[in-house]
Protein backbone atom coordinates (compact mmCIF):
# COMPACT_ATOMS: atom_id res chain seq x y z
CA UNK A 1 0.00 0.00 0.00
CA UNK A 2 1.39 3.58 -0.69
CA UNK A 3 1.07 6.03 2.10
CA UNK A 4 -1.66 7.54 0.32
CA UNK A 5 -3.71 4.46 0.37
CA UNK A 6 -7.26 4.46 1.73
CA UNK A 7 -7.06 4.33 5.21
CA UNK A 8 -8.66 0.93 6.97
CA UNK A 9 -9.90 0.75 10.10
CA UNK A 10 -9.67 -2.73 12.57
CA UNK A 11 -11.50 -2.77 15.21
CA UNK A 12 -9.76 -4.90 18.10
CA UNK A 13 -12.87 -6.90 19.64
CA UNK A 14 -10.66 -7.33 22.33
CA UNK A 15 -12.80 -4.26 23.94
CA UNK A 16 -16.11 -5.75 23.33
CA UNK A 17 -18.10 -7.51 25.88
CA UNK A 18 -16.62 -10.83 25.23
CA UNK A 19 -20.27 -12.14 26.32
CA UNK A 20 -21.61 -10.94 23.33
CA UNK A 21 -18.77 -11.29 20.64
CA UNK A 22 -21.17 -12.29 18.04
CA UNK A 23 -23.15 -8.82 18.66
CA UNK A 24 -20.04 -7.34 18.79
CA UNK A 25 -18.55 -8.23 15.41
CA UNK A 26 -21.86 -7.21 13.29
CA UNK A 27 -22.03 -3.97 14.85
CA UNK A 28 -18.58 -2.65 13.98
CA UNK A 29 -19.21 -4.35 10.46
CA UNK A 30 -22.24 -2.38 10.15
CA UNK A 31 -20.82 0.60 11.25
CA UNK A 32 -17.74 0.57 8.95
CA UNK A 33 -15.24 -1.41 10.19
CA UNK A 34 -12.40 -2.75 7.02
CA UNK A 35 -10.92 -5.28 9.17
CA UNK A 36 -12.03 -7.52 12.15
CA UNK A 37 -8.99 -7.40 14.73
CA UNK A 38 -8.80 -10.43 16.91
CA UNK A 39 -6.44 -10.66 19.75
CA UNK A 40 -4.65 -14.08 20.37
CA UNK A 41 -3.06 -13.95 23.75
CA UNK A 42 -1.56 -17.35 25.52
CA UNK A 43 -0.74 -16.01 29.22
CA UNK A 44 3.01 -17.07 28.24
CA UNK A 45 4.15 -14.59 25.54
CA UNK A 46 1.98 -11.80 27.24
CA UNK A 47 0.41 -11.32 30.56
CA UNK A 48 -2.85 -11.88 29.29
CA UNK A 49 -5.12 -14.87 27.84
CA UNK A 50 -7.96 -14.43 25.37
CA UNK A 51 -9.25 -16.85 22.75
CA UNK A 52 -8.42 -19.48 20.50
CA UNK A 53 -8.94 -20.95 17.19
CA UNK A 54 -12.57 -22.49 18.36
CA UNK A 55 -13.95 -18.78 19.27
CA UNK A 56 -12.85 -17.43 15.61
CA UNK A 57 -14.34 -20.25 14.16
CA UNK A 58 -17.66 -19.59 16.14
CA UNK A 59 -17.59 -15.46 14.79
CA UNK A 60 -16.36 -16.37 11.14
CA UNK A 61 -20.06 -16.35 10.60
CA UNK A 62 -20.82 -13.21 12.18
CA UNK A 63 -18.96 -11.19 9.22
CA UNK A 64 -17.51 -11.20 5.78
CA UNK A 65 -15.07 -8.69 6.52
CA UNK A 66 -11.32 -9.59 6.69
CA UNK A 67 -10.04 -11.22 9.76
CA UNK A 68 -7.07 -9.44 10.85
CA UNK A 69 -5.74 -12.47 13.53
CA UNK A 70 -2.99 -11.42 15.61
CA UNK A 71 -1.11 -14.02 17.13
CA UNK A 72 0.73 -13.33 20.25
CA UNK A 73 1.31 -16.88 21.43
CA UNK A 74 4.49 -19.11 21.79
CA UNK A 75 5.20 -21.11 20.09
CA UNK A 76 3.02 -19.89 17.13
CA UNK A 77 3.98 -22.42 14.72
CA UNK A 78 1.72 -25.59 16.11
CA UNK A 79 -1.66 -23.14 15.84
CA UNK A 80 -0.95 -21.87 12.19
CA UNK A 81 -3.06 -24.09 10.64
CA UNK A 82 -6.03 -24.50 13.08
CA UNK A 83 -6.59 -20.02 12.81
CA UNK A 84 -6.33 -20.78 9.23
CA UNK A 85 -8.65 -23.44 9.34
CA UNK A 86 -10.91 -21.44 11.38
CA UNK A 87 -11.70 -18.69 9.20
CA UNK A 88 -8.59 -16.09 9.72
CA UNK A 89 -7.65 -14.25 6.54
CA UNK A 90 -4.28 -12.72 7.76
CA UNK A 91 -1.87 -14.34 10.61
CA UNK A 92 0.14 -12.19 12.14
CA UNK A 93 3.04 -13.31 14.58
CA UNK A 94 6.18 -11.83 16.32
CA UNK A 95 9.58 -12.74 15.29
CA UNK A 96 10.14 -13.56 19.05
CA UNK A 97 7.43 -16.02 19.30
CA UNK A 98 9.03 -18.39 16.64
CA UNK A 99 12.95 -19.51 16.31
CA UNK A 100 12.64 -19.61 12.26
CA UNK A 101 10.17 -17.12 12.04
CA UNK A 102 11.05 -17.45 8.20
CA UNK A 103 9.28 -20.68 7.97
CA UNK A 104 6.46 -19.40 9.87
CA UNK A 105 5.84 -16.86 7.00
CA UNK A 106 6.25 -19.08 4.30
CA UNK A 107 3.72 -21.80 6.34
CA UNK A 108 1.24 -18.83 6.57
CA UNK A 109 0.90 -18.33 2.99
CA UNK A 110 1.32 -21.74 1.53
CA UNK A 111 -2.18 -22.12 3.82
CA UNK A 112 -3.37 -19.41 1.18
CA UNK A 113 -3.33 -16.06 4.16
CA UNK A 114 -1.90 -13.52 4.27
CA UNK A 115 1.10 -13.05 6.18
CA UNK A 116 1.99 -10.43 8.60
CA UNK A 117 4.94 -9.50 11.34
CA UNK A 118 4.63 -8.03 14.13
CA UNK A 119 7.39 -5.37 15.95
CA UNK A 120 6.92 -4.76 19.93
CA UNK A 121 8.12 -1.47 20.46
CA UNK A 122 11.47 -2.50 21.31
CA UNK A 123 12.05 -4.79 18.64
CA UNK A 124 14.24 -3.37 15.79
CA UNK A 125 13.23 -2.72 11.99
CA UNK A 126 15.93 -4.83 10.67
CA UNK A 127 14.55 -7.78 11.34
CA UNK A 128 12.22 -7.71 8.24
CA UNK A 129 15.35 -7.43 6.10
CA UNK A 130 14.79 -10.68 4.75
CA UNK A 131 11.59 -11.27 5.03
CA UNK A 132 10.52 -8.72 2.59
CA UNK A 133 9.01 -11.03 -0.15
CA UNK A 134 7.22 -12.73 2.55
CA UNK A 135 5.39 -10.23 4.23
CA UNK A 136 1.37 -8.65 3.49
CA UNK A 137 1.40 -6.64 6.96
CA UNK A 138 4.25 -5.03 8.86
CA UNK A 139 2.59 -4.54 12.40
CA UNK A 140 3.94 -1.73 14.71
CA UNK A 141 2.71 -2.34 18.21
CA UNK A 142 2.52 1.35 19.76
CA UNK A 143 2.14 -0.45 23.27
CA UNK A 144 3.65 -3.78 24.73
CA UNK A 145 1.38 -6.34 23.87
CA UNK A 146 -0.78 -8.17 26.67
CA UNK A 147 -3.43 -5.80 27.48
CA UNK A 148 -5.78 -3.34 26.13
CA UNK A 149 -6.49 0.24 27.22
CA UNK A 150 -2.36 1.14 27.28
CA UNK A 151 -1.23 4.67 26.54
CA UNK A 152 0.42 5.34 23.29
CA UNK A 153 3.94 5.09 22.97
CA UNK A 154 5.36 7.62 19.99
CA UNK A 155 7.20 5.57 17.40
CA UNK A 156 6.40 7.89 14.51
CA UNK A 157 10.08 7.73 13.80
CA UNK A 158 9.90 3.58 13.26
CA UNK A 159 6.37 4.01 11.59
CA UNK A 160 8.34 5.79 8.72
CA UNK A 161 11.17 3.43 8.86
CA UNK A 162 8.82 0.88 8.51
CA UNK A 163 7.07 2.58 5.28
CA UNK A 164 10.18 3.57 3.85
CA UNK A 165 11.17 -0.27 3.60
CA UNK A 166 7.99 -1.03 2.26
CA UNK A 167 8.46 1.82 -0.64
CA UNK A 168 12.04 0.25 -1.24
CA UNK A 169 10.25 -3.61 -1.65
CA UNK A 170 7.77 -2.15 -4.28
CA UNK A 171 5.26 -5.10 -3.33
CA UNK A 172 1.50 -3.87 -1.96
CA UNK A 173 2.39 -4.11 1.87
CA UNK A 174 -0.44 -3.09 4.50
CA UNK A 175 1.22 -0.96 7.73
CA UNK A 176 -0.52 -1.51 10.42
CA UNK A 177 0.01 0.22 13.75
CA UNK A 178 -1.76 -0.86 17.08
CA UNK A 179 -1.63 0.26 20.63
CA UNK A 180 -3.16 4.06 22.11
CA UNK A 181 -4.38 4.56 18.70
CA UNK A 182 -7.56 7.45 19.12
CA UNK A 183 -8.40 10.56 16.75
CA UNK A 184 -5.11 12.51 17.71
CA UNK A 185 -2.99 9.71 18.00
CA UNK A 186 -4.19 8.12 14.75
CA UNK A 187 -3.46 11.44 12.48
CA UNK A 188 0.24 11.17 14.13
CA UNK A 189 0.39 7.62 12.50
CA UNK A 190 -0.89 8.24 9.30
CA UNK A 191 0.95 10.75 8.85
CA UNK A 192 4.52 8.69 9.32
CA UNK A 193 2.75 5.97 6.81
CA UNK A 194 0.18 3.68 8.44
CA UNK A 195 -2.65 2.45 6.29
CA UNK A 196 -4.53 0.42 8.55
CA UNK A 197 -5.49 1.65 12.26
CA UNK A 198 -6.16 -1.23 15.10
CA UNK A 199 -8.30 1.12 17.83
CA UNK A 200 -10.18 -1.36 20.51
CA UNK A 201 -10.79 1.63 23.51
CA UNK A 202 -11.51 4.03 20.84
CA UNK A 203 -14.00 2.11 18.99
CA UNK A 204 -16.01 0.10 21.17
CA UNK A 205 -16.55 3.16 23.93
CA UNK A 206 -19.77 4.79 23.89
CA UNK A 207 -21.57 1.77 22.77
CA UNK A 208 -23.02 0.37 19.07
CA UNK A 209 -24.47 3.52 18.69
CA UNK A 210 -21.61 5.47 18.17
CA UNK A 211 -19.41 2.96 16.75
CA UNK A 212 -19.94 4.06 13.46
CA UNK A 213 -19.24 8.16 14.31
CA UNK A 214 -16.06 6.52 16.58
CA UNK A 215 -14.98 4.91 13.29
CA UNK A 216 -15.24 7.93 11.02
CA UNK A 217 -13.10 10.28 13.93
CA UNK A 218 -10.58 7.54 13.49
CA UNK A 219 -9.94 7.80 9.60
CA UNK A 220 -9.48 11.52 10.37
Amino acid sequence: MTATSPIRIAPSILSADFAALGDAVRAIDAAGADYIHVDVMDGHFVPNITIGPNVVKALRPHSQKIFDVHLMIAPADPYLESFAAAGADIITIHPEASPHFHRSLQTIRGLGKRAGLALNPATPVDVLDHVMDLVDLVLVMTVNPGFGGQAYIPLADKIRSVRQKIATSGRDIDLEVDGGINPQTAREVIAAGANVLVAGTAVFSGGADTYAANIAALRG
